[in-house]
């Protein structure tokens, strides 16, 4: 059960349109490396993992997440405020106005849908934590890239904001990923069929 509080996370306040930085943003609304993409993982693994501090930092930093995506959202529809057809069309945006208007959907600035084959899960807690400490560089990667294309403080401010925390998550799976390996270390777990293997 989750108690939502109705603000965004980080204040997002984008007062001049800009659709090219709109398309751009996408990436992280519905793109592989997405926020929606890490919401979903971490909230889909927690239950195969095998100590309940893990468990409860999948929880927090998967809801956390759903924030992220939130703001992302918010940017995207500032981004579009006001734009013409003519506007959109211009920034490579025909496509989607065609199938959202300005409504925000998730996909990836190429038009491609969110899928959840994004989503990692292996029922393995090592390789699936191992997996979303991958998942947390590729996104901060993505927030460096997309603070690269703009020089807008009320965009770099909340990408900034954004960037920061995937650091802090990945650090916080790397605390998971030494809780379970202590778990493991020495100990034979069961597979299927009752195979026998030891972990690394």
């Amino acid at each position: 059960m989750w108690i939502y509080e109705k603000r965004l996370e980080y204040p997002v306040n984008i007062t001049k349109p800009d659709l090219k930085m709109a398309k751009l943003l996408l990436a992280q609304y519905g793109g592989p490396d997405s926020e929606l993409g890490a919401a979903l993982r971490y909230l889909t693994q927690r239950y195969s993992m095998p100590d309940d501090r893990v468990k409860a930092t999948l929880t927090d930093i998967g809801t956390e997440e759903l924030a992220h995506y939130e703001m992302i959202g918010t940017m995207i529809r500032q981004c579009m405020q006001g734009a013409t057809c003519a506007e959109l069309d211009q920034a490579g945006l025909a496509g989607y106005y065609t199938m959202h208007d300005h409504g925000v959907f998730p996909v990836d600035p190429n038009g491609v849908p969110f899928t959840t084959a994004y989503i990692a899960c292996t029922g393995d807690p090592i390789a699936d934590i191992t997996e979303d400490m991958g998942a947390e560089q590729k996104a901060r990667a993505t927030y460096e890239h997309l603070m690269s294309m703009t020089g807008n403080e009320q965009i770099l401010e909340p990408l900034y904001f954004l960037r920061e925390r995937e650091v802090v998550h990945f650090q916080r799976f790397g605390e998971c990923l030494e809780i379970i390996q202590g778990i493991y270390n020495g100990r034979s777990s069961c597979s299927c069929r009752n195979a026998r293997r030891r972990r690394p």
